[in-house]
């Protein structure tokens, strides 16, 4: 006799209202992240990748590890720990067992400021997360020593304080957690009672995966408009998973895929590089041609919303406006670099705005509406241009393209 088919929607319809009684997340599209992340642990051999998930917030008792221990109770092999070594990990992936779930709690001790970093293991996670990485490790003994490709593709969940490394956070969904208000209440979580509920789940999910393992292996979802290139490839297994669990769900995964990626990108701190050349282009040059790096300096010291001031515990200063800029290129293929112009005071070292309009072009968000713009360039020609001598009217190019100053270094 066939056994009866096994309504997917309604069995993660089970795993939500299983999260919902001991986490309090942020908001419903996490909910629902969750439960797909559970699910796609199950299937995840079938993916070309597999988004890591990570529960962070900023101060401790936010729900973060409750969050793991739930989702330890539902995915396939978990493995739990605060603490390991790149190789071990490495070697739990390749083991006969089966493809591990890693459950890291505390990750902010492995990344956090004050633990260094780990570049054996932010690798381990930062390729784990495709399919088709690996690591060369040598193996063997004293001179007996043969090269090896260990495996890293396994399911990741992470929590801690603070943020993660930006190549981690590119390949998660992040679950902004924050502590309970007064009117959130969560049912006291209690193993010896609850881990068989959250078993039995997991056996179930293990069941419903294997009747469509074949569906989500040949799926290609659809994703939301506007989510491309590293999202659409956190969000294709979730939303595969939802297509192939049906009922709402579909539609549930790509609002709330629509409205984490939207949140990801708002809080996630910009790259300190990008952040300087969008301060540059509207908060200093303010359609200038070119500034002189006197200016440029007390102009970006002068926001008291910018890190500026404040860079491992010093201002900026020119070495580092040029370190920093001498990353990206200008039209030309050259690297950013000051050089020398004439203006009617002396011959300062500078930055041309045509140098940087290939590195804003490429790397800045669009800048606001003109309004806005405009009004936030007045501002900063008179903040900027009252506290920097220089000639009342706008520098204009007088030196050729090719009068060049070596960039600075430290």
């Amino acid at each position: 006799m066939t056994p009866p088919a096994i309504d997917g929607a309604a069995l993660l319809d089970e795993v939500e209202a299983f999260h919902r009684r001991f986490n309090v997340f942020p908001t419903e599209a996490a909910y629902v992240a969750v439960v797909l992340w559970d699910a796609h642990a199950h299937l995840i051999e079938c993916f070309e990748t597999t988004p890591r998930i990570a529960f962070l917030s900023p101060e401790p008792g936010s729900g973060k590890s409750r969050a793991l221990e739930i989702v330890e109770l539902l995915t396939p092999r978990p493995v739990t720990t605060v603490s390991a070594s790149a190789n071990a990990l490495y070697r739990l992936v390749d083991s006969a067992a089966g493809l591990p779930t890693v459950l890291f709690d505390e990750v902010d001790t492995i990344f956090g400021p004050k633990a260094g970093a780990d570049e054996a293991l932010r690798g381990f996670l930062n390729a784990g997360w495709r399919r088709t990485a690996g690591a060369l490790r040598c193996v063997g003994e004293g001179s007996n020593q043969n090269a090896q490709i260990f495996n890293s593709y396994c399911a990741v969940a992470m929590a801690g304080l603070g943020s993660l490394p930006d190549t981690v956070l590119t390949r998660s969904v992040i679950i902004r957690m924050r502590k309970r208000a007064p009117n959130e209440k969560a049912e006291p979580y209690r193993q010896r009672t609850h881990e068989r509920q959250g078993h039995a789940l997991r056996e179930r999910l293990a069941k419903w995966a294997d009747t469509v393992r074949e569906q989500v292996a040949e799926a290609w979802p659809e994703t939301p408009e506007g989510v491309t290139d590293r999202p659409a490839d956190v969000w294709e297994p979730l939303l595969a998973v939802a297509d192939a669990a049906g009922g709402d769900w579909p539609k549930r995964a790509r609002a709330a895929c629509l409205e984490l990626v939207s949140a990801a990108h708002d809080n996630d701190e910009a790259s300190l590089g990008v952040r300087l050349l969008t301060d540059l282009r509207d908060k200093v040059f303010c359609g200038e041609d070119r500034m002189p790096t006197a200016a440029i300096l007390e102009c970006l010291l002068s926001m008291d919303d910018a890190p500026w001031s404040d860079l491992d515990d010093k201002p900026i200063n020119s070495r580092t406006l040029a370190r920093l800029l001498s990353q990206y290129v200008t039209p030309a293929n050259k690297p950013i670099k000051p050089r020398t112009f004439r203006t009617p005071s002396g011959t300062p070292k500078g930055y041309y705005a045509e140098d940087l309009t290939d590195a804003w072009t490429r790397y800045c968000p669009p800048p606001a509406d003109e309004s806005a713009t405009s009004a936030t360039s007045a501002t900063s020609q008179v903040n900027c241009g009252e506290s920097v001598a220089s000639p009342p009217t706008p520098i204009r190019n007088t030196a050729p393209a090719s009068a060049t100053q070596p960039a600075l270094s430290d």
